[in-house]
């Protein structure tokens, strides 16, 4: 029944991840097709050239996915956040096994068969087109059917930067701690990768006198229209939305709860006034703050510690009202941007522990902890790892001395810490998880963490262009406190509900409801 009233739910938003995934993979796979086969054909025509082709598709695949989607993030044409970027490195990824299948089949071609066909006057691109490439078939779409398994799962990872795909519910499922996002996120795309390997399977030529090759072909042609059923219906049950006769407002949001829900709230907030909302959620790492900054997006919420000590790279200040000025001169001074009004809350970083723990150790603040004799196991998110308020002035401050602390994704610190696999870690203020999964937040008793407090951040031209927008923002100043957004959040990450319904519920909980102005 769970499982049901989930899909039920989610029917739309997973057909629409599935066509988007479908979509990514067959446009790299085609543009790699298109690039690989002339160049193994030089490859394996050409062989002082072969080497240099050969080391750079080396090179490219040995790029992590994640180090290559920002390697491109910056570049013109081909970076910015969304599909654009990801169909460019799936199809550098692509590059390798088409492009070395097919010059491994040109070479693979019996020297004989050649001098036959020289032998019947064949020019070079005569015996290419009616000798080479046709023996050489099956190896090619060996290739292929390598370079698409490849981009269905590597495609999965495009939805940090906002690509979309069957990604997106994965990296939600670890956010929120939901099994079930996870799982619809792993087992479609397991299934996308094994439908399209079974349609290549039924393609591929059997040798004489190939008894069993109509059932092949029909696997083939079965697999090719559950591909693509699931696509022509999500246009059906999920219609893309094109207004051309208004600029859309672009809202983003980082990858994790709090920030989705902000961003949904601002994105309804402008709907509620006749604007075009365009959401670009769940953006990985600094790409929220870059795709500002190139255009992409117009705003997204950030917090005004982050941006004075890990973009602006200043020093931490414990006052927030001097955070909050001096960030929003220096990102007007240096960005171009614009800092709204505070929110009403903050979330800054907070010290977790397991309730089992701070029972056993009596523990109330980070000095207790500090002092406990105890050997932390801790892991930390790899953003607490690296900024100038993390890792390395907390430990000083405190006087933790951790053996091999572990670095990893946020959100699976918190599945770590709650099963045991960790003693200690670093979270926020107002997560969901906390209350979620019955941890611990230690109380800061050196003030050692700059406050950050929760605010939008625009781009002053999308300010200009889009009046509706600064009065959006306006509206919102002071709007949500502490224990809002931790139930707000809770209600996520606990209660599993979509941040679009919790959005919904807050802004019509609010005073501006009736009237529809700020």
């Amino acid at each position: 029944m769970m499982w049901r009233e989930f899909l039920i739910e989610n029917q739309a938003a997973l057909l629409v991840a599935w066509r988007e995934q479908v979509w990514l993979v067959l446009a790299a796979t085609g543009l790699a097709l298109a690039v690989g086969l002339p160049l193994g054909i030089a490859a394996a025509r050409l062989p002082k050239l072969r080497g240099a082709v050969f080391m750079v598709v080396n090179m490219v695949q040995t790029v992590p996915s994640l180090a290559l989607f920002g390697l491109l993030l910056p570049l013109p044409w081909l970076g910015g956040i969304g599909a654009r970027t990801a169909i460019v490195a799936l199809t550098l990824y692509a590059l390798l096994p088409i492009t070395r299948n097919v010059a491994t089949g040109v070479l693979g071609v019996e020297p004989s068969v050649r001098e036959a066909a020289e032998a019947l006057g064949l020019t070079n691109w005569q015996r290419l087109r009616h000798v080479e490439l046709p023996l050489a078939a099956n190896v090619i779409l060996a290739g292929v059917r390598t370079a698409v398994t490849l981009a269905v799962g590597t495609a999965t990872i495009a939805a940090a930067i906002g690509a979309g795909g069957l990604g997106a519910f994965i990296f939600r499922g670890l956010r929120q701690n939901d099994n079930r996002l996870l799982l619809a996120g792993g087992i479609l795309t397991a299934s996308l990768a094994l439908l399209a390997d079974a349609v290549f399977a039924g393609l591929e030529r059997q040798p004489p006198p190939a008894p069993r090759s109509m059932p092949r072909r029909l696997a083939a042609f079965v697999g090719l229209a559950l591909i693509f059923l699931p696509v022509v219906w999500s246009y059906r049950v999920a219609p893309p939305v094109v207004d051309r006769r208004q600029r859309p407002v672009v809202v983003g949001s980082k990858d994790f709860t709090e920030s989705v829900i902000l961003a949904e709230i601002l994105a309804q907030r402008l709907e509620e006034q006749g604007v075009v909302v365009e959401r670009r959620f769940e953006l990985g790492g600094n790409l929220a703050h870059e795709s500002l900054l190139s255009g992409a997006i117009d705003v997204y919420p950030e917090y005004t510690g982050t941006a004075w000590t890990a973009i602006l790279g200043e020093r931490p200040l414990t006052d927030p009202r001097e955070v909050y000025a001096r960030a929003q001169r220096a990102y007007a001074e240096r960005f171009g941007l614009a800092i709204g009004p505070p929110l009403g809350f903050r979330n800054d970083f907070a010290i977790l522990v397991r309730r089992q723990t701070v029972a056993e150790r009596r523990l109330r603040t980070i000095s207790d902890a500090a002092r406990a004799p105890l050997r932390w196991r801790a892991g930390f998110g790899q953003d607490f790892m690296a900024r100038a308020d993390g890792y390395a002035g907390f430990c000083a401050a405190y006087g933790f001395r951790f053996e091999s602390p572990r670095e990893m994704d946020l959100s699976l610190t918190y599945r770590a810490l709650a099963a045991g696999e960790l003693d200690i870690i670093a979270g926020n203020a107002t997560d969901g998880l906390i209350a979620a999964l019955d941890l611990v937040a230690l109380e800061d008793d050196l003030q050692y963490f700059p406050p950050y407090q929760a605010v939008y951040v625009a781009r002053q031209a999308a300010l200009v262009a889009a009046p509706p927008l600064a009065e959006a923002i306006r509206s919102l100043d002071n709007a949500i406190d502490t224990d809002a957004m931790r139930r707000m959040n809770a209600a996520a990450d606990g209660a599993r509900r979509a941040p679009r319904e919790i959005a919904a519920d807050f802004l019509a909980a609010q005073p501006w409801e009736a009237s529809g102005a700020p």
